[in-house]
């Protein structure tokens, strides 16, 4: 255990119920931060990957038909 590790434990044990609930809301909300943070950056590459492979547009009616084709084919299992 690292020496931060074991200070935040020391101050934890002195916390009330309720301060020791706050923290783990901001911990948890931390933690949260960094998922949406990872998630964007792996969105950010993707997307990036995408573009480097420079298909043509795609127009809503080609969507859309899309869209319906995926609609009738499970509608039809």
């Amino acid at each position: 255990m690292t020496a931060i590790e074991v200070q935040l434990i020391e101050r934890l044990k002195k916390l009330p119920p309720a301060r020791i609930a706050e923290v783990v809301d901001f911990v948890e909300f931390l933690a949260s931060r960094e998922e949406r943070a990872a998630a964007a950056e792996r969105l950010t590459a993707g997307l990036a990957r995408l573009d480097a492979l420079k298909l043509p547009e795609v127009s809503e009616d080609e969507v859309e038909a899309e869209i319906q084709a995926a609609r009738q084919e499970r509608r039809s299992r």
